[in-house]
């Protein structure tokens, strides 16, 4: 019979890749999303983490889950708000005297800009609150953290494949998304110099509550499935395995890059015929 050692356990017997890093994770609501398989990898390799909810409503279910990942430091952030954004920092450093990584895993569109047909659907307001939501906020918690940031620390975000080409229903968030990509290229190269690194993971379609929004997403689910490499879909463990990586020293001549995290897909120029 094999035993396996608990979280605790697995930590004290082996060092992880992330031992000594300080990370916090953005956009955590609930623990069917991203943040939290990018927040439980950091983890088993050896991070310390804080975490930041939308809204006091989120405030009870998101101490719960930080605790179960041996963290009490969550703090609300509405990323749309910048006297948020600096609270965040103004609370962070009452624990931490700098910060090695950042995971920004937010995005947002108003209802209905995610729907039908992007131009019938798309407004001017929508627009204007996906990209400030979606791809502002990244580069905004930027520069409130920046005090804190050191050479060596490194800054994450989530990407898709909306971002460089039309998916149906996804509309105005693919522009969103093509927006943070572009942050992502501007954003290393101005860190660079300082020795911060920013990349991206662009994952596959995994189901989650911010991904009901989307119409038709269990479509979506079924033809990456059938039409992958892989033949199948991405789980949010190895998103957040690719994560890990990507902000530990392991990736330290990494920077200004999209990785790919959607078991091959983006290579597929048409769909695939049936396997017999």
């Amino acid at each position: 019979m094999v035993v396996r050692a608990s979280l605790p356990e697995q930590l004290e017997f082996a060092m992880g890749f992330l031992q000594g890093k300080r990370a916090l994770i953005v956009g955590l609501a609930n623990n069917h999303s991203i943040a939290w398989g990018i927040a439980g990898a950091m983890r088993r390799e050896g991070a310390e983490l804080a975490f930041t909810y939308q809204s006091d409503k989120l405030a009870d279910r998101i101490a719960a889950l930080a605790a179960t990942l041996d963290s009490d430091i969550t703090l609300r952030c509405d990323v749309s708000r910048d006297a948020d954004i600096e609270q965040v920092f103004n609370h962070l450093d009452d624990y931490w005297d700098h910060l090695d990584i950042i995971v920004h895993s937010v995005a947002f569109a108003p209802a209905g800009q995610l729907e039908g047909n992007y131009i019938d659907d798309v407004t001017r307001e929508g627009f204007r609150i996906a990209h400030d939501i979606s791809s502002y906020s990244f580069v905004a918690l930027t520069k409130a953290a920046r005090p804190m940031l050191r050479p060596g620390s490194a800054l994450l975000t989530v990407s898709y494949l909306g971002a460089v080409r039309a998916v149906p229903h996804y509309n105005v968030m693919g522009l969103a998304k093509a927006s943070l990509e572009a942050n992502v290229r501007y954003m290393a190269a101005a860190l660079g110099p300082e020795q911060i690194r920013v990349n991206a993971i662009s994952a596959g379609p995994i189901k989650t509550a911010a991904a009901k929004g989307i119409s038709d997403f269990n479509q979506m689910l079924d033809y990456g499935a059938r039409n992958a490499p892989l033949r199948r879909n991405v789980t949010g463990e190895e998103v957040g395995n690719a994560a890990a990586f990507l902000c530990s020293d392991l990736a330290s001549g990494i920077s200004g890059d999209v990785l790919y995290v959607d078991a091959g897909y983006h290579v597929q120029a048409m769909a695939l015929p049936d396997d017999d």
